[in-house]
């Protein structure tokens, strides 16, 4: 459990500035201009650069690249799913219109209620992903050792 307390600390935190951010739009009245959702990369990008480069102070020269995938991508899951929670609940019933009006201004007034909860979800596990994969380039450890004897080329 120690492995996975520091992921869902950072999580939490992750997902906390995604909801305040939601409802710092929603309070001026831009949370259907799906462009801000760009922000939300940036938020979740932050949460899990600083969950990796906080495991690798922690662990030192015990880190490795597996540590350091993990973190990365429970704190970008974990703020994920939080934050989807708080949107179907936000869309549901604090404010049931959102849904119609982003219909509206978006999308001709589609109905696609379960397709937004999904969309949001895959958005925030894609972009956990390719966030983790992309950190662990700056915080991978070398894995190129000192050779003993060179190498010898054999030509014919």
């Amino acid at each position: 459990m120690k492995n996975f307390t520091l992921p869902i600390r950072f999580g939490l935190a992750t997902s906390g500035s995604l909801i305040a951010y939601f409802l710092v739009l929603a309070l001026f009245d831009w949370h259907t201009n799906i462009f801000y959702s760009l922000f939300n990369g940036i938020i979740t990008g932050f949460g899990i650069y600083e969950a990796i480069k906080y495991r690798k102070l922690e662990e030192g020269k015990a880190f490795n690249y597996r540590k350091g995938f993990e973190t990365g991508i429970i704190t970008g899951f974990m703020a994920t799913l939080i934050f989807t929670l708080f949107f179907t609940v936000y869309t549901t019933e604090v404010n049931p219109a959102f849904l119609a009006q982003l219909s509206a201004q978006w999308f001709s007034n589609l109905e696609f209620k379960g397709i937004v909860y999904f969309t949001v979800a895959i958005m925030g596990f894609a972009t956990s992903l390719v966030l983790t994969l992309s950190f662990m380039q700056l915080f991978k450890v070398p894995n190129t050792l000192k050779r003993k004897k060179p190498l010898h080329v054999v030509t014919e």
